[in-house]
């Protein structure tokens, strides 16, 4: 404490600068306004007395099983090859980086229709590597369960990247020089130190493209279709039960609100902690 100020001058000051100007009151209650009002009107909408029995319908089941299934498995997808990515693109010195950066964030704000689109041409029969895939193996990838994990990885393994490289460029590579001075390989580097730095980013990372493939819809209508108990996930049951049964509809969306609102809480702690790391 410098120039004689006492212990509660000092915290007066701080509770005064950490005062929220009044002016900023009516915009945050607006926009707080915009982002729960619509929830609250599917509360409202809510048929509370048929939710279970909406919930637990065999297609509703089968759609949730599907949804859970092909997103776990696109998130361990965007683990093996996000991460290596988001090193290279931390760590790269080479010219270009930039604008290879700009092409791996652009599903992150391209419509997840010109990306289910662009799959499709690329692994659709007329597409050049379908058309590969197809004459060599006679496979075809559109429509397929398959399609779904592609589709939910192109769109959610961003997420991923961002976290992970962002907490790589925080972290520095201070610790990475000294293992390497004392003679630690790169693997061995990477392995014991690199990963244990990249732990709480990592886990957000996770759990922000889990919620991301969970949530996809417009890739996945686009690239695979909506075939029941093949590519028909959650979103795109609450997009068929709009036509049908709205009730339906409106329980199923409720249901991935649950869901979201789950990862939100799960993930927020580790973004701060990843942040303070």
């Amino acid at each position: 404490m410098s120039g004689g100020e006492s212990p509660g001058k000092e915290k007066h000051a701080r509770a005064v600068g950490a005062r929220v100007p009044v002016a900023l009151w009516i915009p945050a209650t607006l926009a707080l306004a915009l982002v729960t009002l619509p929830v609250i009107g599917l509360l409202l909408r809510t048929d509370f007395a048929r939710l279970p029995a909406l919930l637990t319908s065999e297609a509703s089941l089968h759609a949730l099983r599907l949804s859970l299934l092909t997103a776990a498995i696109s998130t361990v997808l965007c683990v093996l090859l996000g991460v290596p990515l988001a090193i290279v693109l931390a760590r790269s010195r080479v010219r270009g980086v930039r604008v290879l950066r700009a092409v791996v964030l652009l599903p992150l704000v391209l419509p997840p229709v010109v990306g289910g689109l662009a799959l499709l041409y690329l692994l659709g029969r007329t597409g050049f590597l379908g058309y590969l895939i197809d004459v060599t193996t006679g496979v075809r990838v559109p429509f397929t369960t398959a399609a779904v994990v592609i589709a939910q990885t192109f769109v959610a393994m961003p997420f991923l990247v961002v976290s992970v490289e962002g907490a790589v460029r925080a972290a520095g590579d201070d610790f990475e020089s000294v293992a390497a001075t004392l003679g630690a390989r790169p693997w061995t580097v990477f392995t014991r130190v690199t990963c244990p730095l990249l732990l709480p980013a990592l886990a957000s990372g996770v759990v922000l493209s889990f919620a991301r493939a969970l949530g996809e819809f417009g890739a996945t209508i686009t690239f695979a279709g909506s075939l029941q108990g093949v590519t028909r996930t959650l979103p795109l049951e609450v997009y068929a039960q709009a036509e049908a049964d709205v009730d339906s509809a409106v329980a199923l969306s409720l249901l991935l609100i649950v869901i979201a609102i789950a990862v939100i809480v799960l993930a927020r702690p580790r973004a701060v902690e990843g942040v303070r790391g």
